[in-house]
């Protein structure tokens, strides 16, 4: 699946849409690979074992592939040693750190499945996680920022200050057995980072390759939480095939190869973390860095400079953070090639800015969901640049979408619907709820609940969620339209749109603006820059200036958080006649 710099990128006719209507599907001239991780791993080691393969700034970690290969089966025979077996599920709760690498691919390595625990939840929400699936080992260091991840397992599981380590029965925790500290501080119920590794020194290579042989590249390899914006979050439940050859056809639209070097300042909780960078660089042999534990601008910029970094990815949010940082000028981004920007909508002024003053002339858009593991539509490095900064790009290979309207049924060229997407991507169902997976997966196609359109060409727009359209006044608002207009505006860094109550009309529009350091604006001249430029009920009535948006972890900004507090500010009330 490597390409060459260089090598034009084909574009079947299968991506085009037919007979009118906005339905595409992928290229299936390459064949799906039907290697599990384990597999793919041991190839990139075998054909590039001396090449850098891993860098952890923070830590102090460089480590060739063999090396890398070297401490994944050091991991994976501790685990093994524990009497964790295929099908079990380990969580690792944690930022950004090597012991989170290796446990993606330790855990693949035997058939365990690993649980993708968001290091920023509190309580309730690791309870839910914990239980929800049955996680029976949990790896997790001391604390990260205001994160105490010990006490919290502490807290919940207040049986570890009685029990040796490998023995807990939890009231709050049944399933849980092992507690996994990174650190090598001995704490009560708890096993150390250094002793897993030496309770695995026993266990022979020859024992793991036989366990690997056996694994089915169906098999359940990940479970990712989804946000849970709307009620309790669910169990995405991934397959070595779903990510892995999704990998692989990120890595081809961005041209990767052994040669690059990929900046990971996303999180590896995230499928743009896990997926996007560490499998695409793996699937390719491409040197993965990590300028920290979480997103920062300086030690990110640092680490492409210092580190000659080919790539870089990052949510919008990131980008801009890096563009307007007063020491951006200090940087030198000139072997930047490539990277993706994803994970929110993407302004189109920010994408000029990373082509111009980062030198990412091939960046490339990718738009999907956890749900299909993840990437749809993407963006090619040679595609136009009005197609990079205006689209999310074209299908991906051995897959299939569409845009339906409320019936179902597929919508002409350029209308707007719900993007539904089918194929190998397709999470296997959200776990141990086949209710909401029966929601979300109807006859095979994944309701993404985004609401999209497709040109002639077969390019895809994200033009918002089916839950953030708002209609004023019997008027259908897309919020999309109205962010990146005023996102034109010079004074403008940031800015997000959504509908708040209103008796009248159903829904009025209420903007939120973060403007560029060092400038003042005021509401009247914001709606005058909008007057006579877009349609009048598209023109915000409520505007307020923040400092910043409320975000969770990954960079999406969460509206639903912005819409409550400007009802209450406001006080409003639902209409009763929307």
């Amino acid at each position: 699946m490597t390409m060459q710099p260089g090598t034009p990128r084909p574009v079947p006719d299968t991506t085009l849409p037919a007979n009118g209507l906005s339905y595409v599907k992928g290229d299936t001239t390459s064949p799906l690979s039907e290697q599990t991780i384990p597999a793919l791993l041991a190839d990139t080691v075998a054909r590039c074992g001396q090449r850098p393969a891993v860098v952890f700034r923070e830590q102090g970690i460089r480590w060739t592939w063999q090396e890398f290969a070297a401490a994944v089966d050091a991991l994976a025979a501790g685990l093994h040693a524990l009497g964790l077996r295929r099908g079990d599920r380990v969580g690792i709760w944690s930022p950004n750190r090597a012991e989170w690498l290796l446990t993606q691919f330790a855990t693949a390595r035997v058939g365990i499945v690993m649980v993708n625990i968001n290091p920023a939840y509190r309580l309730s929400e690791l309870e839910y996680a914990l239980n929800k699936v049955g996680v029976k080992a949990v790896i997790a260091p001391e604390s990260f920022k205001t994160s105490r991840y010990l006490d919290m397992l502490q807290a919940l599981a207040p049986e570890l200050q009685q029990c040796e380590p490998g023995a807990l029965q939890a009231a709050r925790l049944p399933a849980l057995r092992w507690v996994i500290r990174m650190e090598d501080k001995p704490t009560p119920g708890m096993l150390t980072w250094t002793e897993l590794l030496a309770r695995g020194a026993g266990v022979p290579a020859s024992e793991l390759d036989a366990i690997t042989a056996q694994l089915d590249r169906k098999d359940p390899i990940n479970v990712q939480f989804t946000s849970g914006t709307t009620g309790a979050p669910k169990g995405a439940t991934l397959t070595h095939r779903n990510i892995l050859n999704n990998a692989r056809y990120i890595a081809a639209a961005m041209r990767f190869t052994e040669q690059d070097k990929l900046c990971i300042p996303v999180p590896l909780y995230h499928c743009f973390g896990m997926v996007l960078a560490v499998l695409a660089c793996v699937a390719t042999g491409a040197c993965m860095v990590f300028p920290g534990e979480a997103f920062e601008p300086v030690a990110t910029m640092s680490a492409v400079s210092e580190e000659r970094c080919t790539a870089l990815h990052g949510v919008p949010t990131m980008f801009i953070a890096q563009l307007d940082h007063p020491e951006f000028s200090r940087f030198d981004f000139s072997t930047l090639r490539t990277g993706i920007m994803a994970g929110s909508p993407c302004p189109i002024e920010v994408m000029k800015r990373v082509v111009a003053d980062m030198h990412m002339a091939e960046v490339t858009i990718a738009y999907g969901m956890t749900e299909t593991s993840p990437v749809s539509f993407q963006s090619s490095t040679d595609d136009p640049l009005a197609k990079r900064v205006s689209t999310v790009g074209r299908v991906q290979p051995h897959l299939e979408c569409k845009v339906v309207d409320a019936t179902g049924q597929i919508v002409p060229v350029g209308e707007t619907g719900e993007l539904c997407t089918r194929g190998y991507s397709v999470m296997l169902g959200y776990w141990d709820d086949e209710a909401r997976t029966g929601e979300a997966i109807r006859d095979g196609w994944m309701h993404t609940g985004d609401l999209a359109t497709i040109d002639a060409e077969g390019y895809c727009n994200i033009v918002g969620r089916v839950k953030d359209m708002l209609i004023r006044g019997g008027e259908n608002v897309y919020p999309r339209e109205i962010e990146e207009f005023l996102f034109r505006h010079p004074k403008v860094q940031a800015v997000q749109v959504f509908g708040v109550p209103d008796q009248k009309y159903g829904e009025e529009i209420c903007a939120w603006i973060v403007l560029k350091p060092g400038q003042s604006a005021t509401e009247d001249e914001i709606r005058t820059f909008c007057r006579d430029q877009i349609a009048h009920y598209k023109i915000p009535r409520y505007i307020r200036f923040v400092d910043e948006m409320p975000m969770t972890i990954t960079g999406k900004v969460q509206k639903f958080v912005m819409r409550e507090r400007m009802t209450k500010e406001l006080n409003l009330s639902e209409s009763k006649t929307a």
